[in-house]
């Protein structure tokens, strides 16, 4: 059995769970509504306050894939939970001279010292805010329900301008440190 498999996920009030005949599993919130389709070698049981995975015996599917399913399935829904509850966020921070984004709605407007600006269309799960602050770096907030949903966004607007190791410019997660390098005069005497 998968040691995150086992942990049963504990329903917090205002969060319907339920479980369709072909096992895909829908949890609403007040945040949003979110569905996943579960491997049938898993078996999802629901009580009042606490959703519990099994593994199915019988299924022919081998050992090790099924405790693999096991704990991905579990942190799947888990995550589901949370983001219906909770939401997650992410923020985002351009470093660089001259670096500057603006939102109007959900599509976003970047100026990174390219020729022209990039125009990024978000989804409609995801709501998003600039901050451009004197004196500070500008930052990207962005929020969702769906934890996968923003990560995929997150990377994409990441690889517009990825963190440089030189001088540390480019497009990075709020409080992240960037491995710096030495330039060619620090290596060659």
């Amino acid at each position: 059995m998968s040691r995150i498999g086992k942990l049963p996920i504990s329903i917090p009030s205002g969060v319907n769970i339920s479980v369709s005949e072909d096992n895909v599993v829908t949890v609403k919130g007040k945040k949003g509504e979110l569905t996943q389709a579960v491997d049938p070698s898993i078996q999802v049981k629901i009580s009042d306050t606490e959703v519990t995975f099994e593994i199915d015996e019988k299924s022919d599917v081998e050992r090790k894939q099924k405790q693999a399913f096991h704990g991905l399935y579990r942190a799947l829904v888990n995550n589901m939970v949370v983001g219906v509850s909770e939401g997650f966020q992410k923020k985002l921070e351009l470093v660089g001279v001259g670096y500057r984004v603006s939102n109007q709605g959900n599509i976003l407007e970047f100026s990174l010292g390219y020729t022209h600006p990039i125009v990024f269309q978000l989804p409609s799960e995801i709501k998003v805010e600039t901050k451009s602050e004197r004196n500070q770096n500008p930052q990207i907030i962005l929020e969702s329900c769906d934890k996968q949903l923003l990560g995929q966004v997150c990377a994409k607007i990441r690889s517009f301008r990825m963190p440089e190791p030189y001088k540390g410019k480019g497009i990075l997660f709020v409080g992240e440190q960037i491995r710096r390098k030495s330039g060619k005069s620090a290596g060659a005497k």
